[in-house]
């Protein structure tokens, strides 16, 4: 059989494969067979395997059965602005996809960071379009040089959890078109993934997996595009629809909407054509064809490898990403500056924050902390001590058979719990089993599908005094103490993913028990009910239990922080979300580090006692910062992967010079957030609409606009411990219909370090209806000390173009366009104009 695809690393020709399907055949291609699977046709049609995602490739388990290589997440891959580094992690994830016999990655997002508070930043690049889709560029085209197909997501505005099965996003077309659909253009026209993902809410009232203007018109149609479209997981909306607007794929499989049945009542009754049915599986099977599946359709075992080149790029990417927000000289702590002195390590200094919650989670092989490395660095010399300093959980500690709490038995007198699997409708005992422990979820397996359960277990308490439940249900859930019910769920579930995840907001309570007295713990939960956007859980019971001491739970944390820091030459407090407070399923709960202003409480109480405080963040986002004048150096780490630990103390200690660079803005105030108002939406009649009221005003270049001193750390900004000069900006235009800029570049200081070209444009006249500027190019470049070098970068004049909405086309107006090398968006360091003669029109 010959080639019918340039791009396919199979020899297999497409209509044959396609003449030897019945209907029925062909159909069943339409939805996956598991959660991760495709479907299979024996003897015609092999199926792959497909995994999550874009911190590493976790494999076809929810919970990870193998550990994986955790990357550092996109954001601070992004604050690298570095393309070449975006291909190293690329290829790496694409090595990694073939350790768990995986042919496709759910990777990577290329969602805009709309507003601070969206729960699932971490996982996407940047505020801007262009830096978002250089870098995922850049990403899949080294994912796929492997062998693995990249799947970009999520196709489109997905910017917020809130309500995202289900949420109207009203975005005029120009936004559209210039913040939102532009990484994923130039991501579809540069890499050609082999697959897209819908995104779970709706666009201008119309799902977006049955959005013809999205898959039909500007995916397949302008952008000329021909890989797989599958939804998102429990995202698809409809049958008929899904399949008229070009949607592959429904996953996870078996599919509710498109069963043989359904589809073919479709095609009887004339919702949908034989021939729309074929067109859908010729891009299944062409889709297979570059993964390689006819060629090899072994699913090969799943294996924990752990690579020493990927540990070491992991490390380099979390350090080179770091971002130096402040510094009055107290960094870095070399081992000549700490030797004999005191180092107070506070807050997360213990504890590895390597990722966000969700479905980008992956079981890291190991996770190393800023403690163990610091010891590891300057713990021979220095003298460190620890205090956490404040209470930062989300949710009380899972109650397992080892239990801090007291003695936890079975009704049979083993350690562990009962489960009790009860008849949903008669209410009839189905079974029991002993000996079970219980953590996050329980139970969450085929033989409790559509039936009540229960847990039952003994508890002789240590303690006497107050003690905190807390429970979440995927249904109604109830949870007693002896006969007193002391919490109880009403409803279902918020989310699918949340819950899975154990991210659901638990209810807790207090209640008061005897040392040495015997009490009876139930949680009775009832399968989840048939509820739009609640697919994957439906007919699943399930629940999460938490408890704690509550003395323990609430214990004074501050003051031995404060101690410690009284006494330290130098304080580093380590601050960020876990992933339970940044995750997939549930938007930011504030703008403030959590809990309750605990982390800020004790920045500001250990600033107030030591003048070398120095403070590292890990989160995906923005924070508010009420201490930034009063410490002495900030550290934006993000989230780092499994070398996170070793990559900020590479930054503390001088290891590596900082060279990260804010891809979002950190302003001072949630209120000045562009989208403040406007997020995460409204609802009218029970139907969740958010309006995109602010445009193509996101991010810097709704800043540019408003008083500097509303803004902490603007867009590109990062510090250095070398210092850069910069010659004049010399741009020449191209026959290509490019401009060439050239700068000069020297490293005026005794240290080796990186910097960044980053290339600003705009119309010099002023334009309520414009940005002032946006990223049109940029460019790392590392420089030995006092060496110099010429950097050359390319704008394309579609840069420089705005969508016109009247007549639907890509126009440079003509006139005065100011170019501007910047020290970040919002400091200029070097200027030059550029004249457009006449009007220049980009058909789509």
């Amino acid at each position: 059989m010959r080639l019918k695809n340039k791009t396919m690393t199979s020899t297999i020709d497409i209509e044959v494969v396609l003449n030897t399907l019945t209907l029925e055949e062909k159909v069943s291609l339409l939805s996956g067979q598991s959660l991760f699977e495709t479907r299979s046709i024996p003897g015609k049609v092999p199926y792959v395997k497909v995994s999550d995602g874009p911190n590493g490739a976790r494999g076809a388990s929810f919970v990870g059965t193998n550990s994986a290589a955790c990357f550092p997440a996109a954001c601070c891959l992004a604050a690298t602005f570095d393309a070449n580094l975006a291909h190293q992690v690329g290829e790496a994830l694409g090595e990694e996809a073939h350790t768990k016999g995986i042919r496709c990655l759910l990777a990577p997002t290329l969602c805009n960071h709309r507003h601070p508070l969206g729960g699932r930043n971490f996982e996407a690049f940047s505020e801007d379009p262009l830096l978002t889709g250089q870098l995922a560029t850049e990403l899949v085209r080294g994912i796929q040089s492997k062998g693995i197909a990249a799947t970009i997501k999520h196709f489109v505005a997905n910017e917020q959890e809130t309500e995202r099965m289900r949420v109207n996003a009203v975005i005029d077309e120009r936004a559209l078109r210039e913040i939102y659909l532009r990484p994923f253009e130039i991501a579809i026209k540069e890499a050609r993934p082999w697959a897209v993902m819908t995104a779970y809410n709706m666009l201008n009232g119309e799902h977006c997996d049955s959005n013809e203007f999205l898959l039909q018109k500007v995916l397949r149609g302008e952008w000329g595009w021909d890989g797989l479209v599958m939804s998102d997981w429990g995202g698809t909306n409809s049958s008929a629809g899904s399949l008229n607007a070009g949607m592959n794929l429904e996953m996870p499989g078996p599919g509710r909407h498109r069963t043989v049945s359904a589809v073919l009542k479709d095609i009887e009754e004339g919702r949908v054509t034989v021939g729309t049915v074929d067109n859908s599986v010729r891009d299944h099977l062409r889709f297979l064809g570059r993964v390689g599946a006819f060629t090899d359709p072994t699913e090969h075992p799943e294996q924990a490898i752990d690579r020493v080149e990927h540990r070491q790029l992991i490390r380099d990417v979390g350090a080179r990403g770091s971002v130096l927000l402040k510094n009055n000289g107290v960094l870095p702590l070399s081992r000549d500056k700490v030797a004999g002195k005191r180092v107070a390590l506070l807050g997360f200094a213990k504890k590895t924050l390597a990722h966000g919650g969700g479905s980008a989670a992956v079981k890291a092989h190991y996770k190393i902390s800023p403690w163990a490395a610091m010891q590891e660095a300057i713990g021979d010399i220095a003298e460190l001590s620890y205090s956490k300093g404040a209470h930062t959980e989300r949710f009380l500690p899972p109650v397992t058979d080892t239990t801090d709490i007291g003695i936890l038995t079975g009704l049979d007198g083993t350690t562990g719990w009962t489960q009790l699997v009860y008849d949903s409708k008669t209410h009839v005992l189905v079974s029991t089993t002993h000996g079970l422990p219980i953590s996050k979820l329980a139970p969450f397996d085929p033989s409790g599908y559509g039936h009540i359960i229960e847990y039952v277990a003994d508890l002789v308490p240590k303690e006497s005094g107050s003690h905190y439940f807390g429970t979440s249900g995927i249904g109604p859930t109830q949870t007693f103490v002896n006969d007193d019910l002391i919490y109880e769920q009403t409803s279902h579930t918020a989310d699918s993913m949340g819950f899975i995840f154990g991210l659901q907001a638990e209810g807790v309570v207090s209640y008061p028990l005897l040392a040495g007295t015997k009490y009876r713990l139930r949680i009775r939960t009832l399968p989840c009910p048939a509820v739009p956007g609640l697919q994957m859980l439906t007919g699943r019971p399930g629940f999460r239990f938490g408890m704690s001491v509550a003395a323990q739970f609430d214990a004074d944390l501050l003051s031995e922080a404060i101690g410690l820091a009284q006494v330290a030459d130098f304080a580093v407090v380590f601050t960020g979300h876990t992933e339970q407070w940044e995750t997939e399923g549930q938007d930011q709960v504030s703008f403030n580090l959590p809990k309750d202003g605990s982390q800020d409480a004790l920045v500001s109480a250990v600033a107030s006692v030591n003048c070398n405080t120095i403070v590292v963040n890990s989160t995906g986002v923005p924070v508010a910062m009420p201490w930034v004048e009063n410490v002495a150096a900030i550290v934006q780490a993000w989230f780092g992967g499994q070398e996170a630990g070793a990559s900020i103390v590479d930054i503390l200690t001088g290891a590596v010079n900082p060279e990260g660079r804010l891809p979002v803005t950190f302003p001072k105030s949630i209120e000045d957030a562009p989208a403040y108002g406007n997020f995460p939406g409204t609802y009218v009649e029970n139907d969740p609409t958010v309006y995109y009221e602010e445009g193509i005003f996101v991010g810097y270049r709704h800043y540019d606009r408003i008083p500097k001193t509303k803004v902490n750390f603007p867009f590109g900004y990062g510090l250095s411990y070398s210092t850069f000069e910069f010659g004049d900006l010399k741009i020449t235009p191209r026959h290509d219909d490019c401009y060439s800029i050239c700068v000069s570049v020297k490293n005026t200081s005794k240290l080796a370090g990186g910097t960044l070209v980053q290339i600003y444009a705009g119309f010099t006249g002023t334009d309520p209806y414009h940005p002032i500027k946006a990223l049109v190019a940029f460019a790392k470049v590392s420089l030995e000390p006092g060496q110099s070098r010429t950097v050359t970068v390319s704008v394309p004049t579609r840069h420089l173009a705005y969508f016109d909405e009247q007549y639907r086309k890509w126009l440079v107006r003509p006139g005065e366009y100011m170019f501007t090398l910047g020290d970040s968006v919002a400091k200029a360091i070097k200027t030059a104009k550029v004249f457009v003669e006449k009007k220049i029109v980009y058909e789509l």
